[in-house]
């Protein structure tokens, strides 16, 4: 986003007197009002161009593998915009990981889709960890059996295991029956 010279000057103005509380002249609150305005603006701008560009790489990917050139250069795109890879895009490149843009992209498609999904595991445990209030505190598991203060401790010997004598091979493999021949067949009377 960029600002104009005199949306600059506004902003400068609205920080100083964020700063420096001061009584504000109609005129200067005019103006932080059509900052905001331009502002929000920008940002409804900025989300229905991102909108229109996650379609256009549906439609590019769906339309895969003749649209190979146009789908890559539009994840290129989507990624410098800071878009997350989905599981179809992921997908989408390793079917098409024969052609080595496409693998580059794959193997930077996964990097960042796996920083994704750790930032979000990590935002689940803090919103699920319970507040520092009611955590423990770090001198009750140092007082645990296996913690610090166990270390520090020195640890009994175990007792030796008795011993056993070693089996014989006989004895753990029993010999082997030998078949017992089957009886000669009988002759038979011609007559």
């Amino acid at each position: 986003m960029a600002f104009s010279a005199d949306e600059l000057r506004v902003l400068r103005r609205a920080l100083a007197i964020a700063l420096h509380p001061a009584p504000l002249q109609d005129e200067d609150v005019q103006d932080c009002l059509r900052l905001a305005e331009s502002v929000d603006e920008a940002v409804h701008e900025a989300g229905r161009l991102r909108a229109f560009l996650l379609d256009d790489l549906a439609r590019y990917r769906e339309a895969l593998p003749g649209s190979l050139s146009g789908y890559l250069e539009l994840l290129r795109d989507a990624l410098a915009a800071g878009y997350d890879p989905a599981a179809d895009d992921l997908a989408a490149l390793r079917a098409l990981r024969r052609n080595p843009a496409a693998a580059a992209l794959l193997a930077r498609c996964q990097v960042l889709a796996e920083r994704s999904v750790r930032a979000r595991l990590a935002r689940v445990s803090q919103a699920t960890a319970p507040p520092a209030a009611l955590a423990p505190s770090r001198a009750r598991l140092l007082a645990l059996p296996g913690g610090r203060a166990a270390a520090d401790e020195p640890k009994p010997t175990p007792p030796a295991p008795a011993e056993r004598p070693v089996p014989k091979p006989s004895e753990v493999f029993p010999p082997r029956r030998r078949p017992v021949p089957p009886p000669p067949p009988e002759e038979r009377v011609a007559g």
